[in-house]
């Protein structure tokens, strides 16, 4: 057990070990995400048909003559336990599917960042962006690059952790204090970066529908969160450097090599080589060569891929595509780097790189049928309505209406992020809910979005619940015999809390003291 839980009063390392098993007992009673969304489903068709017998209704506070807007100015439930309601199922299972946003928008883009990743280009510029880095700033560059490795979602995982765990012991230092900055980066600040990632789209697609609940016509895009996340990515490099040297090294003390269960000499740091270094050079030309041609076609007054009527970015075809650009500026530098490295010599290996990146989201394709369904059911029966009315009128009811009330809702996600890690399957659940209640507040599902994100992220290295967490055990467990998931979780937790508070306290300076927008064309407040 490391020295920060070893050396705490008996009463406090029972109060920790209660909390942690009562954490792994809850999400060991939960059934698997899919199974969730299933059971949700389930239940929406059986609340529906109760709630429409009980008469359950709220009043439209949309203005007379908006679109959607009942022509009585009452929203009822509309009940899906009846004949209607079962036509509407069978009929529309396959479009739910199919049309759910999220699906085609991280489907495309992942195509794009395969090919860069199966080519060894992002697990080379995280090498050389970590290994190339100077003795006193080992420690911010390994959480710097392990946010950004976010991009694309196993690398910082399988790659970079392990490596960060090898370099602090060829310095000197205790591996697990690198295994740990390393994790607090990939996980931690898992919605920060300073590229748009496979995790943007998702997220925004998901928004979206909700959002519609209240506004038929509003769309968010994929990088409406950009602007915060940009600036997050150097808050959570500070501060996981800071904790990683002021509080867990500190801890851990000293490292003993009698407590690894490999051979530690066999852990060898394999540094850039010539080849390689030349990958880079021309990967990098080639993404320059690419942003250059895109940027051609909105920097201008005149770019073709300019708003078509107002000449503006906003609403854009190149914002509404994306999507594509991700596609594009990640496949481009990853096949040149492939070619150069001689891991892509052909069409073959691109198809084959993509391929195995589809092969991998059977899982996803699986949770987003279900999902899509519940996404879909919450509308049709308009219980996501009802719910956003009346709890909005009730937050004015007591007064919570004003910056305040994100603390709570951060602290919400965090919370239900211990149970149920999984970043879509949350958001899909929750933003029914919440988007258009917060919406009927005043706030813009940009910000609201915004949020979210924070609660998603800072609870990620302290739950067991985590996809990765037994991968990142079982690293761990090769420097430390008896890592257990208790120690972990010990080790992990002053990150999670220093981050929970660093972010809410850059997300109030930046969307509300400073006025900041937390993305391109992303207001702060919801105008009807």
């Amino acid at each position: 057990m490391n020295t920060q839980v070893a050396n705490a009063p008996e009463n406090q390392k029972g109060w920790f070990n209660r909390f942690l098993a009562s954490v792994e007992f809850l999400g060991n009673l939960l059934p698997h995400p899919i199974t969730l969304f299933a059971i949700f489903c389930v239940a929406i068709v059986i609340f529906s048909g109760i709630a429409d017998w009980a008469g359950l209704s709220a009043i439209d506070p949309r203005p007379e003559g908006s679109k959607g807007r009942d022509p009585d100015g009452v929203i009822e439930v509309v009940s899906l336990l009846s004949a209607d309601g079962l036509t509407k199922i069978v009929t529309g299972l396959v479009t739910n599917f199919t049309g759910f946003a999220p699906l085609g928008t991280v489907l495309v883009a992942l195509l794009g960042v395969s090919v860069a990743e199966h080519s060894g280009l992002l697990a080379a510029s995280m090498r050389g962006l970590v290994m190339g880095a100077s003795k006193r700033l080992v420690t911010f560059m390994i959480v710097f690059a392990a946010i950004l490795s976010n991009t694309a979602s196993e690398l910082g995982y399988v790659v970079l952790i392990p490596l960060a765990a090898m370099i602090f012991h060829s310095l000197g230092r205790h591996p697990l204090a690198g295994l740990a900055a390393a994790f607090a980066g990939v996980s931690g600040g898992y919605s920060a970066n300073l590229l748009l990632g496979t995790i943007d789209p998702l997220l925004s697609g998901i928004t979206t529908p909700a959002a519609q609940i209240i506004d038929p016509g509003y769309e968010v895009s994929p990088d409406a969160n950009w602007y915060f996340m940009v600036v997050s990515v150097f808050l959570i490099a500070t501060l996981g450097t800071l904790v990683t040297e002021k509080i867990v090294e500190p801890r851990l003390g000293k490292y003993n090599p009698d407590e690894a269960s490999i051979d530690l000499d066999s852990q060898q740091i394999d540094h850039l080589s010539d080849l390689e270094k030349r990958g880079l050079k021309w990967a990098g030309v080639a993404l320059a060569v690419t942003v250059g041609l895109l940027m051609l076609t909105i920097v201008p007054s005149d770019g073709i891929l300019r708003h078509p009527d107002t000449g503006l970015i906003a609403g854009s075809p190149f914002l509404k595509g994306i999507v594509v650009f991700i596609f594009v500026t990640f496949a481009v530098p990853g096949f040149v780097y492939g070619r150069v490295v001689g891991t892509m010599k052909n069409d073959r290996d691109v198809i084959n790189a993509m391929s195995k990146s589809m092969s991998s989201m059977g899982m996803y394709i699986v949770l987003v049928f279900f999902a899509a369904q519940f996404v879909a059911f919450f509308k049709w029966t308009n219980l996501g309505t009802i719910l956003a009315i009346n709890g909005a009128a009730f937050l004015q009811a007591i007064n919570l209406t004003g910056p305040e009330i994100f603390v709570f809702f951060i602290f919400m996600c965090a919370f239900i992020n211990l149970t149920l890690g999984s970043s879509s399957a949350q958001w899909a659940a929750t933003a029914p809910i919440f988007v258009p209640m917060l919406m009927l507040v005043g706030y813009a599902p940009e910000t609201i979005q915004a949020a979210y994100r924070i609660g998603d992220s800072v609870t990620n290295l302290i739950t067991p619940m985590m996809s990765y967490f037994g991968l990142i055990l079982a690293v761990a467990s090769k420097y430390k015999k008896d890592m257990g998931i208790g120690t972990l979780v010990a080790t992990m937790l002053p990150y999670s809390m220093i981050f929970m508070v660093g972010w809410i306290v850059l997300f109030y300076v930046w969307v509300f003291l400073l006025g900041m927008p937390v993305g391109p064309n992303s207001p702060t407040y919801y105008t009807p």
